[in-house]
């Protein structure tokens, strides 16, 4: 009888290894004194102080069918951000400065190039906000995945004092909202974008008002506002990042019961990739709506007196709407 082995199930235990000491050293590169362990042992340790009534803020996401885009494209260099910026924002919406962050690669047959590309970006990324990627795990399952296939998936742990979250509850009628420009899809609406565009001729296709291939375009990492709106904090009522479900989904979790987001679609330029989209795939004008961010990728609300000092700080942003009273069941109206 053959003897079996894990390698000849598919699973290389010993290129493993040698891939996590490599993800050591990208990953200690975001560390600071407060990370006592961090890749290679069991669990992330992290010495938590310097807040007088700390809330804990934490987040679970992933990249998506984004990354169908990046291996169709042998491109992996900038998937990295978007997870790491999309959770960042997410926690953001609560007040919430990122503290560590986890990743979770899984593949149906481990690629140490690839890998390391991307820890590589997980690692830049961190470092960039001022968090730490304190450990991930890489696992591979053949059967589970494709051999070429992978699933990138983040955690995040940040933390906010508790009398300076930002949870909509001083939102008012009248208060003013205001849009933050998106760098592109961000990292949603990509199963619709893979219907549309099936094949990797159409991706690189380049768009002369694009000014680069689509395939470029659509891989543009998700933007990070943090390090925007930081400053800003104080004079920020409400935060909704326009992800999964765009406005109609988000927008309303930043607001009070009672309360309606009234936008003016006019008040932005929609970028062109969002009208490549709809053009190629006959796709409406309200499911675009419903789908992409079109051009937005976070909103905030503030108070009149301070709309002037958001506009200046924040580049690109521009008043998009205003709360008003709530009618019936609708909770966002763009006209």
């Amino acid at each position: 009888m053959e003897k079996m082995t894990y390698a000849a199930a598919g699973v290389d235990i010993q290129a493993g290894l040698t891939l996590k000491k490599k993800i050591a050293q990208y990953a200690q590169a975001s560390f600071g004194p407060e990370v006592l362990r961090g890749v290679g042992f069991f669990g992330g340790l992290y010495e938590f102080k310097g807040y007088k009534q700390p809330v804990l803020v934490s987040h679970t996401d992933g990249v998506g069918t984004k990354m169908k885009i990046a291996i169709a494209l042998n491109k992996h260099d900038t998937i990295g951000f978007d997870i790491v910026n999309h959770c960042v924002n997410d926690i953001f919406c609560g007040g919430a400065a990122p503290l560590f962050f986890q990743d979770y690669i899984a593949s149906g047959k481990l690629n140490p190039g690839r890998i390391e590309i991307i820890i590589k970006s997980l690692a830049d990324a961190c470092r960039e906000v001022g968090c730490a990627l304190i450990g991930g795990e890489t696992p591979e399952m053949p059967g589970i995945y494709a051999d070429d296939d992978y699933d990138l998936v983040g955690f995040i742990v940040g933390v906010v004092e508790k009398d300076q979250m930002i949870l909509g509850d001083n939102i008012k009628i009248g208060d003013i909202i205001i849009g933050l420009p998106s760098s592109g899809l961000h990292t949603n609406g990509y199963s619709l974008v893979r219907k549309i565009f099936p094949d990797v001729k159409t991706l690189n296709t380049g768009y002369l008002e694009l000014g680069r291939t689509l395939g470029e375009a659509l891989l543009e990492p998700h933007r990070c506002y943090y390090k925007t709106l930081k400053p800003l904090q104080p004079s920020i009522k409400g935060l909704a990042h326009i992800t999964g479900g765009s406005f109609y989904k988000n927008i309303p979790r930043s607001l009070p019961e009672g309360f309606t987001a009234q936008l003016d679609s006019t008040s932005w330029v929609i970028p062109p990739l969002f009208r490549i989209i709809q053009k190629a795939g006959n796709v409406e004008e309200n499911e675009m709506y419903h789908v992409f961010n079109m051009g937005i990728g976070m909103t905030l609300v503030c108070s009149k007196i301070h709309v002037d000092k958001m506009l200046q700080s924040i580049p690109g942003a521009r008043v998009i709407g205003q709360v008003i009273r709530q009618s019936g069941d609708t909770r966002v109206i763009i006209k």
